[in-house]
């Protein structure tokens, strides 16, 4: 006490272990950077913002590398150094790797996009690399306060990416539906920290922790209802029922490519934060959180596929509106091991299988958005018709697009696919949630027929098929988003028990 008394302000001063935040300050940096650079660039010099953005997102993940050695934390507490607001241990940088390298796919997207769309460059990079740069924070923040502020960093730039294409009645409906939904549920998720806050004293999850062990007589229904609703906003990220109705209007509202980067960033986002509150914040409310992230599986799951199972093949822009509902079934699957962890002896291992299914899910659903924005740029409705005969026009994407629905089906020879399931019911099992095991099997069921029609498509005879007539150049950037995500995926399936040892290693 003396010695803080003698040097007030070494007491509150805290330092900055700069290497440790390097990914998402890079990414953040480069943000400010692209959008400087486009006030003073000419025009015929602005379509380098887009290989600049890919540099920076590259150096991102690379920044990962040095972090492999231990985990490492910064803007500690000086009074308790063991209390962080920032961690990057093994979870955090698996989902650090997820989102970096998904927004790295996104931008080889883009580029083809942006120029057949005339989006404004400077505006796009910007908000796609301060999005990346909020999505990369979320994971390694450790207090309620970093975590709603990266949710927002990562969310609000979303709204715009959305809605950039102005000439388009449909982008700004669909990023006035998914502001408005968002907004919304960030407030009762607030609303919620508000009270976590009033019943614990403080915004550290492990003192949230205890706090929440020890609530005070007469806090114990504050208490509760904080948890409940600060799970809020995080389950809205994930599409979870009922907070999915934005999905598929967003989805096929916004450029594909954007489509694309919400159907992985948000939801990595979402579940890593619903992992962090759920796991070290509220683990003393498990009977509160686990039975209801159990229904909201089920339920979740059973309306995404249900809905993917509907989509007519000859309607409008029915393959986003399919790939839109399928990844409402998948966060399905996703929350199980989530709902498991409640009644885990480590629930540590039981959330690693999220992790793990979330990494396959984003490698084959950014190659199957891949290929869409091929098909898309002759076929701009996007109907799953579009894609009749395909490989006679292009197998190489043929094939890469076949090869991605059989992963997301969990069909050989999409090995890690079925893998990752089987990491994601065991979970279920274990815990003793066996009809929610049951639930999932139905579904997955399901899926496998939407799946596999889609996949019949691409292989029929070519006659009257708009894709094969046309034989549009697959772009440079989609070549390399294609063979990036196909390498990944194969490399997963050929050896699908590092799934399930990851699955069991990552641990929080």
């Amino acid at each position: 006490m003396n010695a803080l008394a003698q040097d007030p302000v070494r007491s509150v001063v805290q330092s900055v272990d700069w290497l440790t935040i390097a990914p998402p300050a890079l990414a953040a940096l480069g943000a400010l950077a692209v959008l400087v650079a486009d006030l003073f660039l000419p025009e015929r010099r602005k379509p380098l913002l887009g290989p600049v953005t890919v540099a920076v997102l590259a150096l991102a993940v690379l920044g990962l590398l040095p972090l492999l050695d231990g985990d490492r934390a910064t803007f500690c507490l000086t009074a308790d150094p063991a209390v962080c607001s920032y961690v990057a241990d093994p979870f955090t940088l698996a989902v650090q790797f997820l989102v970096l390298g998904a927004a790295l796919i996104a931008a080889l997207l883009s580029m083809t996009a942006v120029r057949d769309d005339a989006l404004p460059r400077g505006e796009y990079w910007f908000l796609l690399l301060a999005s990346a740069a909020g999505a990369a924070l979320l994971p390694a923040a450790r207090d309620l306060a970093t975590l709603i502020v990266a949710l927002e960093v990562a969310s609000l730039p979303s709204f715009a990416l959305v809605g950039l294409r102005r000439a388009d009645g449909r982008s700004s409906e669909a990023a006035l539906k998914f502001f408005l939904s968002s907004v919304t549920a960030t407030a009762v998720s607030l609303m919620g920290v508000s009270f976590v806050y009033a019943a614990t004293g403080s915004l550290h999850l492990d003192r949230v922790a205890e706090g929440l062990r020890e609530t005070a007589p007469g806090l114990e229904t504050l208490a509760a209802t904080g948890v409940a609703l600060t799970l809020v906003g995080f389950a809205f990220k994930t599409a979870a029922v009922p907070f999915h109705s934005w999905v598929p209007d967003t989805y096929v509202g916004a450029p594909l490519p954007v489509a694309a980067y919400l159907s992985v960033i948000g939801k990595a986002v979402g579940f890593s934060g619903l992992i962090l509150v759920t796991v070290q914040a509220f683990p003393s409310y498990g009977h509160v959180w686990g039975p209801s992230l159990a229904v909201l599986a089920a339920l979740t799951m059973t309306a995404g596929n249900a809905a993917a199972l509907r989509q007519r093949p000859e309607r409008a822009h029915s393959a986003v509106r399919l790939l839109a509902w399928s990844s409402v079934g998948q966060a399905g699957y996703l929350l199980v091991p989530i709902a498991a962890a409640a009644y885990a002896d480590e629930p540590g291992r039981a959330v690693g299988a999220t992790v793990a299914y979330a990494l396959m899910y984003a490698a084959v659903n950014l190659g199957a958005f891949a290929v869409a924005a091929h098909v898309g740029r002759s076929a701009a409705a996007n109907r799953i018709t579009d894609y009749r005969g395909l490989y006679a026009a292009h197998p190489s994407a043929a094939l890469a697009l076949a090869f991605f629905l059989l992963c997301l089906a969990g069909l050989p020879p999409g090995i890690i696919g079925l893998f990752a399931k089987v990491a994601v019911f065991s979970t279920a099992v274990d815990a003793g949630l066996g009809w929610l095991a049951a639930v999932m099997a139905v579904n997955v069921v399901i899926a496998l027929y939407y799946y596999l029609a889609w996949t019949a498509q691409i292989f029929r005879t070519p006659a009257q098929a708009p894709a094969a007539r046309a034989r549009v150049r697959v772009a440079a950037p989609l070549t390399t988003a294609i063979a990036l995500t196909g390498l990944l995926a194969v490399g997963l399936s050929g050896a699908p028990q590092l799934a399930l040892r990851f699955a069991a290693d990552v641990l929080l």
